[in-house]
This record gives C-alpha cells, structure tokens and sequence, in this order.
C-alpha cells in the first residue's frame, strides 16, 4: 500500500506536533521547486523531470517505491556517475569525497551541484520520516 508524505505522513506528523508538518512540508516544497531554470550552458530548461527523478531515486534507495512513477526515467535522466554520487551520499554520507563531487556534471556550475545535495538531503529526510511515521 502506498504511504506517502502528501497523503499520510502530512497529516500524521501534525496530529502529533501540531504546526511541524507544516514546516516541513514548506521545507521540501522550496527545495523541491528551487531552480534557476538552467542546466550547465542551456537557460530555460525545465528541470522538474530531473528533480522528480532524483527525488524519487532518493526514495527508491530506501525501499519507498510509487506506482505511478515511470522508474525508467530515472535511468534515463541520471547517469552512473551521478547515481553512484546520490547513493553515496544518502547512505554512507563519510564516504563521500571530493573527487566524487567533481566526477559528476563536470560543466555544470557549483550552485546546481548543491541544489543536488539539498534535493539528496531533504528526500533523505523525507523517507526516514515517512519510516519513521
């Protein structure tokens, strides 16, 4: 059965700590949405395909797997280098090294390379929570 953050986790965190859920909620909705609507050199790119597959990615890692999602793009829109980085990242975040950080998106800028971590982190949280709930 699906258990989402949107249908079930929401609601459950605010019956527990009343004003929490919407907080965090606003929290994953800025990172979700953040985009300067460039990729590397291209402006005016639609990046909500990849933020959806990277957020996604994030949670299938840990087991949370939605029905209405084409896992297929994820294949498509993350490459293995970025895979490999994303994986490391939300579970063994010590082993983590610089060297990873440069290997993936090499012309992209630094400020999307951390939209990334944010994106990693706060689906990270999100799933522990949905665990957690």
């Amino acid at each position: 059965q699906d258990y989402t953050w949107e249908d079930h986790g929401f609601s459950l965190i605010n019956r527990l700590y009343p004003d929490v859920g919407q907080l965090l909620d606003e929290k994953f909705q800025v990172v979700y949405n953040l985009t300067y609507n460039t990729m590397a050199m291209h402006c005016g790119v639609d990046t909500s395909m990849l933020r959806r597959a990277i957020w996604n990615y994030v949670h299938c890692i840990f087991g949370i797997r939605y029905d209405d999602y084409d896992y297929g793009e994820v294949n498509q829109l993350l490459e293995r280098s970025l895979k490999i980085y994303i994986k490391t990242v939300a579970c063994y975040p010590e082993k983590t090294t610089k060297r990873m950080y440069t290997q993936f998106w090499r012309h992209f800028k630094h400020s999307e390379k951390v939209h990334i971590n944010l994106l990693l982190l706060e689906a990270r949280m999100q799933a522990a929570l949905l665990y957690a709930l």
